[in-house]
C-alpha cells in the first residue's frame, strides 16, 4: 500500500490548503471519488503535486474496513489547558493541499479541485501558503528542524504494512495566527529560550540551559526513553496585517499529535508551551490521508493508450 507521495514532496514554494463540508451524507461517496480523481488523474506534467484528506469517521463509514486506521477519530473537542488556554476544534470534511512551483499553477489546480468537489461539498476555507525565507517561519526559526531523516520519514508518516490502513497517514491540521510586534519585542535572547534552540542556526540548547516551558521540551513526545516523531510540512500564510503558520503534521499514529497538541496547552503537568503566548490556534482538525490503493478501490483508474 502505497502512501499519497506528495506528503514527502519537499521544496515546493507557493501551497493552498482547501477545506470542504459535505452537502448531506448521501454526498460522502461521490465526493470520496471525486478526490480519488484529484490523484489518480493528476497528469505527472501538471507541475503541482496533490494530497488529499478525509475526515476520521466519514472514511471508517465507507472505506473497506482494512483501509481505515485503527483508533482515529475527529477533532471535536477542543483541548484546554489548566490556564484555560484553548485549541479549538474546528472539523471540516475534506481537505486538500496542492503544492507547486509558481502561483498561476496554484490557482488554476485550486479551482479545478473546488469545480470538481462542486456537485458533493461545500469550501469552508481556502488558505495560501509560501515558503517563508529558506523554510523559516514567522518567528524567524527554521521549522522542521526535528522531522525524521529522509530515509526514516516514510516509517514515521504512513501505517506499516500488515496493519489495518496500511499505507494511510494522520494528519493534524491547524492555522496559528502570530502575533509579531510582541514576538519581536522580546529580543534574540529570549526568543531563543522560548523556541529551545538558536536562532541564527537551529542548535537545540544545551539541557541544563533548556526551559521546561520550550517549544522544543512540550513538543517532544517520549515514553520511557523512547521518542515518537511527526514529520512536519509548515508554510506561512496572511498578509502583512493578518499572518502566520500552518501547521501540517503528519504520522502514522494519532496518539503522538494528540499528546503534542496536550503538552503544549500543558494537560496533565500544567507547563505550557511559551510559544503559545505569542500565537494564537485558529482551528483545529485530523484527516485521515488514505494509501493510493485504498482511493483507486473507490475510483478505479481507466486505461488510457494516449
Amino acid at each position: 500500500m502505497t502512501t499519497q507521495p506528495g506528503i514527502l514532496v519537499v521544496g515546493p514554494s507557493e501551497h493552498a490548503f482547501l477545506t470542504y463540508r459535505l452537502k448531506g451524507e448521501e454526498q460522502a461517496e461521490g465526493a470520496l471519488k471525486a478526490l480519488a480523481g484529484l490523484l489518480t488523474q493528476e497528469p505527472t506534467t501538471a507541475g503541482t503535486a496533490v494530497v488529499v484528506g478525509v475526515r476520521p469517521s466519514i472514511w471508517a463509514a465507507h472505506a473497506a474496513s482494512e483501509d481505515v486506521p485503527e483508533g482515529v477519530e475527529d477533532f471535536t473537542e477542543p483541548i484546554v489547558g489548566p490556564d484555560g488556554f484553548t485549541m479549538p476544534a474546528t472539523q471540516t470534511d475534506l481537505w486538500a493541499w496542492i503544492q507547486g512551483g509558481d502561483r498561476s499553477t496554484i490557482f488554476d489546480a485550486t479551482v479545478a479541485t473546488t469545480k470538481a468537489l462542486a456537485p458533493f461539498a461545500t469550501p469552508v476555507e481556502e488558505t495560501i501558503g509560501w515558503a517563508y525565507r529558506e523554510h523559516r517561519d514567522l518567528t524567524g526559526f527554521i521549522d522542521g528542524t526535528e522531522n525524521p531523516k529522509a530515509g526514516i520519514a516514510p516509517a514515521v508518516v504512513g501505517v506499516p504494512a500488515g496493519e489495518p490502513g496500511a499505507g494511510s497517514a494522520v494528519l493534524l491540521y491547524q492555522l496559528w495566527a502570530h502575533d509579531v510586534v510582541d514576538w519581536a519585542e522580546q529580543g534574540t535572547k529570549r526568543q531563543e529560550y522560548v523556541m529551545g534552540r538558536t536562532k541564527t542556526d537551529s542548535i537545540e540548547l544545551e539541557p541544563d540551559v533548556m526551559p521546561a516551558t520550550s517549544h522544543v521540551s512540550r513538543t517532544t513526545v517520549k515514553v520511557d526513553g523512547e521518542e515518537f516523531q511527526i514529520f512536519r510540512r509548515n508554510v506561512a500564510y496572511g498578509t502583512p496585517s493578518d499572518h502566520g503558520t500552518v501547521f501540517v503534521g503528519f504520522c502514522a499514529k494519532q496518539w503522538t499529535l494528540a499528546e503534542m497538541l496536550r503538552r503544549m496547552a500543558g494537560v496533565g503537568d500544567g507547563v505550557r508551551d511559551d510559544l503559545t503566548r505569542f500565537t494564537t490556534p485558529l482551528t483545529g482538525e485530523y484527516f485521515v490521508i488514505p494509501a493510493l490503493e485504498a482511493l483507486v478501490k473507490l475510483s478505479p483508474v481507466a486505461d488510457d493508450d494516449d
